[in-house]
């Protein structure tokens, strides 16, 4: 069976679009399609604010003009998934949609807009937990009611009481407790942070094995995806988790690759490459003296490797230690010409020597 992930924020007009266009794609029963964690607004408020009176801009906007698209933007293509340190362009629907929230499914009435700016985080939630307890049909239900509230009903879908009483009116009951429980939030976290280390960008983005497209695509364009997608290497944990931290770093986001990085620390702390990672992550995240004893105890086990040299010089740079910096600096640039390197040597001796 294959897998088809959409990245989708339960706000986002397009989403919705893209998933009547998914079921006009008649995809067949061979293809699961799992709803995976997007944000477009991370600092929407809690509790909701109406739209009318304190939101507006570009993704509140954007999201309303998706029901009346702009004319011939141009044909979509299938494109690789891309890492975050490249990635994929966060845009508009290359495709032409119509109008699908106006009448093209029984019961949704004239064309509508969301009119709450709600903080979508427990809706993933929710949306996260109906898959684990009912598989992808009742994700899929769940989905839909969520997605219906808010653009046709105006619904808050931000309020714990509100997604409670939609999920049950789906089949999911008992989320009320959940949601105090805090069930769902970590699991909806590292998704957000896989799917920021894997490129996805925009909302929403169709994926099947490496192969990703953007935007609410016509049916066609989702079928061709399912069709002529090159399948996913399947990799182990490990080996996923640096990947990941890795795409995080090179993302400037030092906190998710640490994050990432919690069940390598816990059994592999002592691997060199688990190591340093976890001291760029650290010095990234200015936590200086963290990332100082990481890279001294790696120094003693691999004393020639030229990057972790520099990295510790460059953290004792960071906290004003000058003289201790430059002799590690100096062994960096000795070890390796890298101009980065010698930049840092010139620079510190220029402050020693102030």
């Amino acid at each position: 069976m294959k897998r088809m992930e959409v990245w989708a924020d339960m706000a986002c007009a397009w989403a919705y679009i893209g998933k009547r266009r998914l079921e006009q794609a008649r995809l067949g029963e061979d293809v699961e399609i799992v709803w995976r964690p997007y944000v477009i607004d991370p600092m929407a408020p809690v509790p909701s604010e109406p739209l009318e009176e304190e939101f507006r801009d570009q993704v509140a906007e954007g999201a309303l003009r998706a029901l009346t698209p702009p004319a011939n933007p141009g044909p979509p293509s299938l494109s690789p998934l891309t890492s975050a340190s490249t990635p994929a362009p966060a845009s508009a629907p290359t495709a032409t949609p119509t109008p699908v929230l106006a009448g093209n499914r029984p019961g949704d009435g004239g064309r509508r807009g969301a009119v709450w700016r709600a903080n979508t985080f427990d809706a993933h939630r929710v949306v996260a937990l109906a898959y684990g307890r009912g598989g992808a049909a009742l994700q899929d239900t769940v989905v839909e009611r969520i997605l219906r509230a808010h653009f046709v009903e105006g619904s808050d879908i931000g309020d714990r009481a509100t997604l409670a009483a939609l999920a049950a009116e789906a089949g999911l009951d008992g989320m009320a407790e959940a949601l105090d429980r805090g069930d769902g939030a970590d699991e909806v976290r590292s998704w957000l942070l896989r799917g920021k280390a894997e490129g996805v960008t925009t909302s929403p983005t169709f994926v099947v094995g490496d192969t990703a497209v953007t935007g609410a695509q016509p049916p066609e364009v989702l079928a061709d995806l399912v069709r002529h997608a090159a399948p996913r290497r399947e990799l182990p944990d490990e080996v996923r988790w640096l990947r990941q931290a890795e795409a995080l770093l090179d993302a400037r986001d030092p906190l998710g690759a640490l994050r990432t990085l919690r069940p390598l620390l816990a059994d592999h702390g002592d691997d060199p490459a688990v190591r340093l990672l976890a001291a760029r992550a650290y010095f990234g995240s200015a936590q200086l003296g963290r990332a100082r004893e990481t890279l001294e105890a790696l120094l003693e086990r691999t004393p020639g490797d030229h990057y972790a040299r520099f990295l510790l010089g460059r953290t004792l740079e960071r906290a004003n230690r000058h003289p201790e910096a430059l002799p590690h600096l100096r062994l960096a640039a000795a070890m390796s010409p890298d101009p980065d390197y010698v930049d840092a040597v010139d620079r510190v001796e220029s402050r020693l020597t102030v």
